[in-house]
């Protein structure tokens, strides 16, 4: 028998990005909400806090200034390209694509901007793709940086719904713990769940699940904004889909345990339906976190193109599987080797120029706003938080010599599996295309090309050079684990956010948004992502569902 009961006109399960941004657009609306979240106050946020800040924007001023031309054409190219839609149940998370793609090409920005968000002047390319025109990937570079990172775009959000708390339109409740969408008749009507204990647990760390109490909520309107599995490695191997091969044994987590997944089979008790679940988006430039946050904590490279990438018996990936191209390809190619990590072999020279962390907190001078700060970027040397890692993670292998640093791939990997003579007759072949202007090495020819880009020639790509070159030491190597990171399936949706039954029709007052909603449709991204979309997803489709709950 619940001890708390609470009325409300819309109740917001999750207190992330997506539930946020429904839960001010449904209290813009006149409405009173509650939102839920089993996290204390502290998670306030959830994981766009600790988000590099990325948004997949297309025809910004960002861009023109750049000198990128972009279109909404060539996006949509880009978009359905690397969705490969295939399945009838794509049908609502093709016109969300659509929806989304007319979002990025027109309002988004606007709309953010009116809000105060600003952006970082040089625009990113991200996941550049298959090398095919209509294939995966970007055409052109669409990674608009927030200036501020996920704090930045948390920003606006978490001060309209303070002063929507501010005049009781708006109610948190933190450590409420949601275990059953409440129905009648097929309608949603509430919720019910346990009240944990109250924790004083630093955002992002485990905060307990002691149970304290029993709670209902009754609402007219239910938004699910609970997030992906990420966080649940159990869930992600059970979910993981044939055609990526057999799940890793080991993998690190890129986002806290508390993104569980538990919110999909509940909703789905309720009666909506669960789309395209095998679908994920897990990366390849995983490393060990030095100085964790949650356990088995896991950071991204966001790598420049210019390492070469060496699987775990070091022979090099096949074109066109270089560092930053083709996350899932990469993924595919990375599982038929029996091993669950790989290797990026580099020069400081190329680790000073090329390589960025994601996360918030790996990026203090664009998350605190700090020019002077930013400015040391242009200075010679790594970034500080590059450094770090290099120094103390223990995924660096750093030498004067080929001969030491195959020797320390094999003592951070399994012994014996990368030979001296196997890694120098790889590196002496790329080596000796850098020597004129011609040559046939797939990646040195796009290293030249992409530095024709202004964004990449001043921040982001090395000039070619050889590996082997003293001059450009020491040499590099780092062990690259599987990292779990996004869910792109999730609860189906129409174009009003509102949850499907599995007859097609609307389950009346259950909505949903965000990763627990494939961030639209039930997976508006098909099989790949496209970068910069995540963020951006979460922010479109909580802003549809907590329009239409407030309706």
């Amino acid at each position: 028998m619940a001890d708390q009961t609470v009325q409300a006109d819309v109740c917001v399960v999750g207190a992330g990005l997506a539930g946020l941004v429904a839960a001010v657009e449904a209290a813009d609306a006149g409405r009173e909400v509650v939102v839920l979240d089993q996290e204390p106050p502290q998670s306030l946020g959830g994981q766009a806090h600790w988000s590099l800040g990325g948004l997949f924007l297309v025809g910004s001023p960002e861009q023109r200034r750049m000198g990128v031309r972009d279109s909404l054409a060539l996006a949509r190219q880009d978009w359905f390209g690397s969705a490969q839609f295939d399945r009838p149940e794509d049908y609502w998370p093709r016109l969300w694509a659509e929806a989304y793609l007319d979002f990025a090409a027109g309002e988004k920005r606007a709309w953010l901007h009116g809000m105060g968000v600003r952006f970082f002047p040089v625009v990113g390319w991200a996941e550049r793709g298959d090398g095919r025109a209509d294939g995966h990937g970007n055409s052109v570079p669409r990674f608009h940086l927030v200036w501020g990172t996920g704090p930045g775009v948390l920003a606006p959000f978490v001060r309209r719904a303070r002063a929507h708390a501010d005049a009781a339109r708006i109610r948190f409740l933190f450590r409420h713990r949601v275990d059953e969408v409440v129905t009648h008749d097929g309608a949603a009507t509430g919720v019910r769940g346990a009240r944990l204990a109250p924790s004083d647990a630093e955002l992002g760390t485990a905060s307990g699940r002691r149970v304290v109490g029993e709670f209902e909520v009754e609402a007219g309107a239910i938004v699910i904004a609970s997030g992906g599995v990420g966080g649940n490695h159990d869930m992600v191997r059970r979910l993981w889909p044939e055609r990526l091969g057999t799940p890793p044994r080991t993998m690190v987590a890129g986002v806290p345990a508390h993104v569980d997944g538990r919110m999909l089979p509940i909703a789905e008790a309720a009666g909506a339906r669960v789309i395209n679940g095998d679908r994920m988006w897990h990366y390849t430039e995983g490393l060990r976190n030095w100085n964790p946050v949650w356990e088995n904590h896991g950071i991204r490279i966001l790598p420049g193109p210019s390492s070469v990438w060496l699987d775990a018996l070091g022979r090099r990936l096949p074109a066109p599987l270089f560092p930053g191209f083709d996350t899932l390809g990469t993924l595919k190619h990375l599982r038929a080797t029996g091993y669950d990590y790989s290797w990026f072999v580099l020069t400081q020279s190329i680790i000073e120029k090329e390589f960025a962390l994601s996360g918030s907190e790996q990026n203090p001078d664009l998350t605190g706003k700090d020019f002077r700060l930013l400015a040391s970027r242009l200075r010679p040397g790594a970034a500080a938080p590059i450094e770090a890692f290099k120094e103390h993670g223990e995924d660096f292998v750093v030498a004067r010599t080929l001969g030491e640093l195959v020797e320390g791939m094999n003592r951070v990997g399994e012994p014996g599996l990368v030979s001296e003579p196997a890694v120098r007759a790889v590196l002496e072949a790329r080596d000796a295309e850098i020597e004129n202007a011609f040559g046939k090495d797939a990646q040195v020819t796009f290293l030249r090309a992409h530095r024709k880009y202004l964004g990449d020639r001043l921040i982001r790509v090395a000039a070619p050079h050889r590996i082997l070159d003293p001059r450009h030491g020491p040499l590099i190597a780092v062990r690259l684990n599987i990292l779990t990171r996004k869910t792109l399936g999730g609860l189906e949706t129409d174009l009003s956010g509102r949850c499907l039954a599995p007859s097609g029709r609307p389950v009346p007052g259950l909505f949903a948004a965000g990763e627990a909603a494939g961030f639209g449709g039930g997976g508006m991204m098909g099989y790949n992502a496209l970068e910069g979309t995540f963020l951006g997803g979460c922010l479109f489709s909580g802003r549809v569902a907590g329009r239409s709950a407030g309706a």
